[in-house]
């Protein structure tokens, strides 16, 4: 059986790390990974079934020499720089995001063969509706990260057309798991629970809409076996349920027991984050097959085992339910 050979990109991030978690056992999938650092502990256990290549996206003559090397029929692009510490600068974000984004589909262009880029958006790209929000909304935002992604994602589009190759755009709305970290929202607030320490937090009015990582990781996968027909293909990933994020904090550390000082109101949101922001996700429904399946109180308590096991957190049902 001729496996079909993968090429991921950002592979120490939370969703690409569980991305290769789940590939890594795939018989069908020959995976490769590009990396700053493959020394990096946390993909050691992974070095046995993923080719690791260590690699700086921003280098483009050893780019081109990995794609003719590995020849991948699939390209799944999760590096982005934004999200974890250390934050890049402005323009150092925009030239990491769009830049390194553009070489990569390049690359791609030039394969001999048809091959398929399946590239890791954001809900953040999109401009606030105060509903959920469908694919076909309109990209604008100020926000530094999404304008980043927003930017990449138009240009992808339109490089797709021009080059007749087959683009899947994914927007995955917030989500949490296994490998969470930097100061993302619920690692604070399990660290929180560790140290004992006040934790200070925006009103927590906002909407928002959170997921399992291990669901956005089963659309990428989905994606990957689905056959797509249309030259670009472009999917919402979120729960659908519009809640205030004080609201979703809540009932996640009720559902597990989780202590922590937490003081809403003390910090002040983003000047350019959304105020509603949920995805509306009939289309990957539709066509994927796809809707969201663990409960993100189980997604928080795996991330909790994983960084934190001594507060020995009671284990919530992992069946998708209201969170």
């Amino acid at each position: 059986m001729t496996r079909q050979k993968i090429l991921i990109t950002g592979g120490s991030g939370t969703l690409g790390y569980n991305i290769l978690r789940q590939l890594a056992d795939e018989e069908r999938f020959k995976v490769s990974a590009l990396l700053r650092n493959i020394h990096s502990p946390a993909i050691q256990n992974l070095s046995s079934k993923v080719q690791f290549i260590q690699h700086d996206l921003s280098d483009s003559m050893h780019t081109a020499q990995i794609f003719e090397r590995v020849n991948p029929d699939v390209i799944v692009h999760c590096a982005a720089s934004g999200l974890r510490p250390p934050r890049a600068s402005w323009f150092d974000l925009m030239q990491f995001n769009v830049v390194s984004t553009m070489r990569l589909f390049q690359m791609n262009c030039r394969l001999d063969h048809p091959s398929r880029f399946i590239y890791l958006s954001t809900g953040l790209v999109y401009r606030e509706q105060s509903r959920p929000l469908i694919e076909d909304d309109p990209l604008e935002t100020l926000h530094p990260y999404g304008a980043s992604k927003a930017a990449s994602d138009l240009m992808l589009q339109a490089a797709a057309v021009e080059f007749n190759r087959k683009l899947t755009i994914l927007r995955p709305f917030a989500f949490t798991g296994l490998h969470d970290g930097g100061n993302r929202l619920f690692p604070l607030i399990i660290d929180a629970a560790v140290t004992g320490k006040r934790l200070g937090l925006t009103a927590g009015t906002q909407v928002r809409d959170f997921c399992s990582v291990n669901d956005i990781v089963d659309a990428v996968l989905r994606v990957i076996v689905h056959r797509q027909e249309p030259l670009i293909e472009k999917f919402n990933l979120g729960s659908g349920l519009p809640l205030p994020l004080r609201r979703v904090i809540e009932d996640v550390c009720e559902k597990l027991e989780l202590n922590a000082n937490l003081e809403f109101g003390r910090n002040e949101m983003h000047p350019y984050e959304p105020n509603f922001s949920v995805a509306a996700i009939t289309r990957a429904d539709e066509t994927l097959g796809w809707k969201p399946r663990t409960s993100l109180a189980y997604a928080v308590w795996e991330l909790a085992q994983e960084i934190a096991p001594s507060l020995n957190l009671k284990c919530p049902s992992r069946n998708c339910g209201v969170l």
